[in-house]
């Protein structure tokens, strides 16, 4: 499953509205657009939206994981979430950094704990507003980076979402040369840091709308697009998703 557009709902949706937005998508993407796109819906829908979506071609993710099962309260396990459907996971979010306290080490064991389970990834990173603007941003990306997979085997499907955190829900977006450059400096200090030089696919997160998706996927170095309030909609992210398949036409 390619997995280049996901949508990360955080926490909303409800029973309805999920009926409700994949009859959207479904009547406004195109048929080989679909097999690109991913949904993360809050932990308690995923059962829901699983059985939906489950012969749509649709790949579904886990907004987040914790590094263990047992005796953790109100923590979701890996095993948890394969078991209910879930094909990746998202983890490292600026959300859960900021109102969480996760620590790039916290990042750093769960992508462990996932590899030694079998569960795909998608890392976020992302530089605060005054690091982009003191020019900043590729040392604040090389110091996240380092700490969370230096020396690490990474997956072939290992994904980085670059999430500038001032640009969540803001409307404010990087010049697209920006997000090109910061994507192809990824990719580089990935390949270097990594035990098995490994090249990731990088996607760019942080107000991407179907305004702004056709400019962004004309740059070389985004390999996708992870999509917040804009996924919220059906037939916005379907939208988004057939933009992304016409990329270098």
């Amino acid at each position: 499953m390619d997995r280049s557009i996901i949508g990360n709902w955080k926490s909303n949706g409800s029973l309805e509205l999920n009926k409700i937005w994949f009859k959207d998508f479904q009547e406004n993407i195109k048929d080989s657009a679909i097999s690109s796109t991913a949904i993360c819906p809050p932990y308690l829908y995923l059962d829901q939206v699983f059985n939906i979506i489950n012969k749509a071609n649709i790949s579904m993710g886990s907004q987040d994981i914790d590094i263990s099962n047992g005796a953790r309260t109100g923590s979701i396990s890996i095993e948890a979430c394969k078991d209910i459907g879930c094909q990746f996971s998202i983890i490292g979010h600026s959300e859960r950094r900021t109102l969480f306290g996760e620590t790039d080490l916290t990042v750093r064991e769960k992508l462990l704990a996932a590899q030694e389970k079998n569960m795909s990834i998608v890392m976020c990173i992302g530089e605060p507003e005054e690091d982009y603007l003191s020019s900043n941003t590729q040392d604040y990306l090389f110091n996240q980076i380092n700490q969370t997979i230096k020396n690490v085997n990474l997956a072939e499907d290992f994904t980085i979402a670059y999430e500038p955190i001032w640009a969540i829900g803001t409307g404010k977006l990087p010049k697209m040369h920006e997000i090109n450059t910061i994507h192809k400096y990824i990719k580089d200090i990935v390949q270097s840091t990594s035990k098995n030089s490994m090249v990731p696919k990088v996607i760019y997160g942080g107000s991407v709308t179907s305004e702004n998706a056709e400019e962004l996927f004309k740059e070389d170095c985004v390999d996708g697009a992870l999509i917040g309030g804009a996924s919220l909609n059906g037939k916005e992210f379907a939208k988004i998703a057939n933009q992304f398949l016409n990329k270098g036409l």
